[in-house]
């Protein structure tokens, strides 16, 4: 959420990044409700002064004076409780228009309505090839018995499977070689939960906007699609300490998104699962633009460094307008090599959003000069499973049908080739 006061001095500015982001945000109409708004409560506020007058002078009044003053705090009341109905109406409307604003893309931003217009800015090694047919991961750890797809999708549904004995190790020595990894760059660890109130949904800009993607519970709760959520929220209204530096996450947990919309995408396999478990860095920092930089750096290539560790070939992204959600500032996205599709495919989000969200969640801080001032934030995927185990199955596949397993996991999964059960 972006502050009233800046959305009616900056505009045209938030209406040029409303429509690089290629969202609608009725800013005309927001700015005539707070008008109304503003002008609501000072009635109120100079009723309820008078009614206070009024009740200072009823203790002194007599006779006919006090049946006089009666009267007339009796239909200021009356008054008062219809401008206050109207201006929990109005409050209402405004509330719902300024969830709507967006965020103004940073200038570095590329123009574009899709991912298929992300602007390539990086790439590390060279895309795998082989000198025999290679294999997709689905007939690899079937072949194999990594996985079970047709019993997945008979106990859970379309998109459900079974990680199976190899595949089941492989998925933990992911996790294992990322917390040590990441704890090494300084992030904490916490296992987030997943289930989540609407309000943390709102603060983190995921509601109300993207409502269709998520599975809802009978109380009216959530799971959440990412453990940046919960993490987000684990400030929420309170006052961090941001003194001897970022507040920096190594979140983990069950995450779960409905794919609304993906009908007929990535049908088989692992790709686009409803169901799967992410490590997320989430940082919170001080209320600076250039600081906010400078993290969204580091996050990115601390899940790039991570990739190169698995040997995997990658390039990164910058996203462009039409790519980016309602809070980002800036985005980009990791994409590893996937031999049995010829493409890149994305393993990693990392974005930075200012106080927007912390605006929402209410998390603040005080600057040097004692000021409270909204925390700014960012978060970035470390690596998820089992999407990971695509690239790392089908890049280190063999000729006979084994998978060998990358140097940097060995020691977690206790062998250095995969082959028949």
């Amino acid at each position: 959420m972006l502050d009233i006061k800046f959305i009616r001095e900056n505009a045209d500015i938030i209406k040029a990044g409303a429509a690089k982001k290629l969202i609608t945000a009725d800013i005309d109409r927001l700015l005539a409700v707070d008008d109304e708004r503003k002008a609501l409560r000072q009635e109120i506020d100079n009723k309820r002064a008078e009614q206070n007058r009024r009740s200072n002078e009823i203790q002194r009044a007599q006779g006919d004076e006090r049946v006089k003053i009666l009267e007339a705090m009796k239909q200021l009341k009356e008054g008062m409780a219809e401008e206050e109905e109207r201006y929990k109406t109005v409050m209402e409307e405004w509330q719902k228009l300024m969830l709507s604003v967006p965020n103004i893309p940073d200038i570095s931003v590329p123009e574009g309505e899709s991912d298929a217009e992300n602007v390539e800015v990086k790439t590390w090694g060279e895309p795998t090839t082989f000198d025999f047919a290679p294999k997709s991961h689905v007939d690899l750890m079937v072949a194999l018995d990594m996985a079970d797809f047709e019993r997945g999708s008979k106990v859970a549904g379309f998109r459900g499977y079974f990680l199976k004995n190899d595949g089941v190790l492989l998925a933990n020595a992911v996790w294992q070689l990322a917390l040590k990894h990441f704890m090494y760059k300084g992030l904490k660890p916490l296992v987030a939960p997943s289930l989540v109130r609407r309000e943390t949904l709102l603060g983190s800009g995921y509601l109300p906007q993207g409502e269709e993607d998520l599975y809802k519970t009978q109380d009216g709760d959530f799971l959440a699609g990412t453990a940046e959520v919960a993490t987000m929220a684990y400030y929420m209204n309170e006052q961090v300490d941001l003194e001897n530096g970022p507040i920096q996450f190594l979140s983990f947990s069950p995450c779960f998104r409905r794919e609304a919309g993906a009908h007929g995408k990535d049908v088989r396999g692992l790709i686009r699962v409803h169901e799967f478990f992410k490590w997320e860095q989430v940082i919170l920092c001080k209320a600076e633009h250039d600081e906010s930089v400078r993290l969204h750096e580091f996050v990115n290539r601390n899940t790039e460094e991570f990739i190169e560790q698995l040997g995997i070939p990658y390039h990164t992204v910058i996203n462009c307008g039409g790519d980016l959600g309602l809070g980002q500032v800036k985005k980009y996205d990791i994409e590893l090599w996937v031999p049995g599709e010829k493409t890149y495919r994305e393993i990693s989000s990392a974005s930075y959003f200012h106080d927007f969200q912390t605006r929402r969640l209410n998390i603040r801080y005080r600057d040097a000069e004692g000021n409270l001032r909204f925390a700014h934030s960012l978060n970035s995927t470390a690596i998820p499973t089992p999407r990971i185990l695509v690239s790392i199955v089908e890049n280190y596949q063999q000729a006979d049908g084994t998978i060998r397993v990358p140097e940097a996991l060995v020691p977690y999964v206790g062998k250095s080739v995969i082959g028949p059960a």
